[in-house]
């Protein structure tokens, strides 16, 4: 009886989450259609983090503020699909890294496409055909992913956003363990579980594929075969779990870069991220940074790479905390500015959390 009191109430909560739910989606779709006339991005980061940041600040549990955060990520979700159908270019195939972490920033209901290359992703939301592009650009283990620091060099994209992911590899199959003998996955993925590999399966074969979608493409119809994999691999390719997260360190995280065509507001806890070139000279680099410190902004990265354009003549990506619109940065940015041969902000956006 107790039981079946209890579930009334949820029922009766049920109904009014429902009813305001949609109220929701109604302002959402008039503010839709404020944004068309006036011309302005659907998608707005900024927002994104305000309302997540509330979320926190007035939660009082027992539900805690993750699993509110994302309950709250497929209703801003379903709230983008109402204000405009929006489509998310993302290095694919279906099922990789990239792909879960843009599921994580846009949730379901928004419409995705699978890029083979990082060239076409930039390409996609240069033309017009995909709204946003999701890129990897480092690896907590691996580094930076260079091909993506290339790209910024030519392409007048805008970072807006960034997503952090811990990174768990899982063997899937659809045989027991002790009916495998070839595993697939990426060279890269079988490094990363090496330890694991060793003392469950000693006498598999290993066997490297292009990606992790691969791996699971293969190991869905081939028989006594695995895979290394995410949990969405399975989901996907109708795979079992049967170990999770083997990987050997537990600090396996890879941060994505969203990037469109329009800059993004301050929200007073943002990144900003440009790209330079020095001159040839001795104490260079130091230079560049000195305008840094002297206006106290903490650089959270920085990587070079060769120019391409001619020997030993090398650009610099640098990850900076603030809003380019800040006044120490504006400062810092315009003394860089008078001492390189180059200068690019990439785009301003709201810190990960």
């Amino acid at each position: 009886m107790q039981i079946k009191n209890e579930r009334k109430k949820i029922d009766s909560l049920d109904k009014k989450i429902i009813g305001l739910l949609n109220q929701r989606a109604k302002a959402s779709k008039e503010i839709g259609s404020i944004k068309k006339k006036l011309n302005k991005e659907i998608y707005a980061p900024d927002r994104e983090k305000e309302i997540i940041n509330n979320i926190k600040k007035t939660n009082k549990g027992p539900l805690g503020s993750d699993a509110l955060s994302a309950i709250y990520r497929e209703i801003m979700s379903s709230s983008l699909a109402l204000e405009k159908p929006l489509t998310i270019a993302y290095l694919g195939p279906e099922a990789t890294f990239t792909h879960l972490a843009a599921l994580h920033k846009f949730g379901s209901m928004v419409c995705y496409d699978a890029c083979e290359s990082i060239s076409e992703v930039f390409l996609d939301v240069e033309r017009g055909s995909c709204d946003y592009g999701v890129v990897p650009i480092e690896n907590s283990i691996e580094g930076a992913v260079s091909h993506t620091l290339d790209m910024f060099m030519d392409s007048d994209l805008k970072i807006c956003a960034e997503i952090i992911i811990d990174i768990t590899h899982n063997l899937l199959a659809n045989c027991r363990i002790s009916s495998i003998k070839k595993v697939y996955s990426k060279l890269e993925v079988f490094g990363q579980c090496r330890i694991w590999l060793q003392t469950n399966l000693p006498n598999v074969e290993l066997i490297e594929v292009s990606s992790t979608t691969k791996a699971a493409q293969i190991a869905c119809r081939e028989k006594n075969s695995a895979c290394i994999a995410s949990t969405l691999a399975a989901k996907v390719y109708g795979l079992k779990i049967l170990a999770k997260e083997i990987e050997d360190s537990p600090h396996n995280i890879t941060r994505f870069l969203v990037i469109a065509k329009n800059d993004v507001a301050p929200t007073k806890d943002d990144k900003t991220s440009i790209m330079f070139s020095i001159k040839d000279k001795v104490g260079a680099l130091y230079d560049m940074l000195a305008p840094f410190k002297k206006y106290k902004i903490n650089l959270t990265k920085i990587e070079s790479r060769p120019s391409k354009k001619r020997a030993w003549d090398y650009y610099f990506y640098l990850d900076l905390c603030g809003h380019k619109n800040d006044t120490n940065v504006k400062k810092a940015i315009r003394e860089l500015d008078g001492k390189c041969k180059f200068l690019k902000i990439l785009g301003s956006y709201p810190r990960y959390e």
